[in-house]
């Protein structure tokens, strides 16, 4: 599993990323998972009784809101729940709310909410939940460790060129 894992992030990371990657994890997947809350008086049913979309399809939306929201609080499982997350919300902007605007006025429908999520969720699935969650204890905790790329780049910023300060 370390080796899928590392795959796909490479290794975790840690510093000052792995402390933002953890408050974004903290405030998004905690939102997302009051957000998914919402619907579990009735999961299979949520859209209500005249809903085009069948009832399994409510229940995953509900499951990946809901359980992945909780899932990437904690860094637990996060490539799994970040694909439903992106699922979700692809259906969300594009199909629930894709002739609604981006941003509306207060109680009105947009897809303001939606595409923070799924830029969240592209987040998670992209950079991983950083050295701070429960993938990286369970997977070792391996923190990403600067390469020859990353030594080349500081060299060359450390570089000054001259500079002439009168043009031919």
């Amino acid at each position: 599993m370390q080796k899928a894992v590392e795959q796909v992030w490479g290794r975790f990371a840690g510093g000052r990323i792995a402390w933002g990657l953890l408050a974004t994890r903290l405030v998004f997947g905690g939102a997302l998972a009051l957000h998914g809350l919402q619907k579990l008086s009735s999961p299979f049913g949520w859209m209500g009784p005249d809903a085009p979309v069948p009832g399994f399809l409510q229940f995953l939306a509900f499951l990946a809101e809901f359980g992945g929201g909780l899932a990437l609080m904690f860094g637990f499982l996060s490539p799994l729940a970040a694909l439903g997350v992106i699922a979700t919300m692809s259906v969300a902007v594009f199909m629930a709310h894709g002739a609604d605007p981006w941003v509306a006025a207060p109680g009105q429908a947009s897809k303001e909410a939606a595409l923070g999520y799924l830029t969240f969720g592209l987040l998670m699935l992209l950079a991983g939940p950083g050295q701070f969650s429960l993938d990286a204890l369970w997977m070792g905790k391996k923190t990403r460790v600067a390469t020859d790329e990353d030594t080349a780049a500081a060299r060359l910023s450390e570089k000054r060129l001259p500079v002439n300060p009168v043009a031919p």
